[in-house]
């Protein structure tokens, strides 16, 4: 975890966590249809703005990732894609193609939960949204509210392993 990333971790606001909170919300609305936990929130002069949560298997969309559906749903309802001032809020650290929207639609600020060893590109693989050859940087914020996004995914997965090695014993059917 980078210093950057690490400062400010244990300084934020009431109004921060119940973002968070949201974001969580999200989440768990995406593990209840079979997704893969991760919400987002897009928030604008202290309103949630933008909501999602992780759709691929639904859409069948490789693009349909929780932080990409808020980032719409704020443009929305702005009536524009540029979303500065904004802040997301989002349960997994984004992925390239979630930091390269932020960074196009102009997001101020991003504080995510838990970190993505295998996918992360807000400082754990590498920071896309601080890299000064872009035209614009998000700041970033990791580790908000970690354990519980953690455990959201944890869970998830384990019950993803059972589910699928209970299949596997089934007897298959003669015919």
């Amino acid at each position: 975890m980078s210093d950057e990333i690490a400062s400010g971790i244990n300084e934020f606001s009431k109004e921060q966590f119940t973002f968070m909170q949201a974001a969580i919300a999200e989440a768990k609305k995406a593990a209840a249809i079979g997704e893969v936990p991760i919400g987002a929130v897009v928030v604008y002069q202290g309103e949630i703005i933008g909501r999602g949560h992780n759709l691929r298997e639904t859409s069948q969309d490789a693009t349909t990732h929780a932080e990409m559906l808020a980032i719409q749903e704020a443009n929305r309802h702005l009536g524009s894609w540029r979303l500065a001032d904004a802040d997301l809020y989002v349960t997994l650290e984004p992925c390239p193609m979630c930091s390269g929207a932020m960074m196009q639609s102009r997001i101020k600020h991003v504080y995510f939960g838990a970190y993505d060893n295998k996918g992360g590109t807000a400082g754990t693989l590498m920071n896309l949204l601080d890299d000064s050859r872009f035209n614009h940087q998000v700041e970033v914020t990791g580790g908000m509210l970690l354990e519980e996004c953690k455990a959201l995914l944890q869970e998830f997965f384990i019950d993803l392993r059972k589910k699928r090695k209970n299949a596997s014993r089934k007897p298959k059917p003669e015919n």
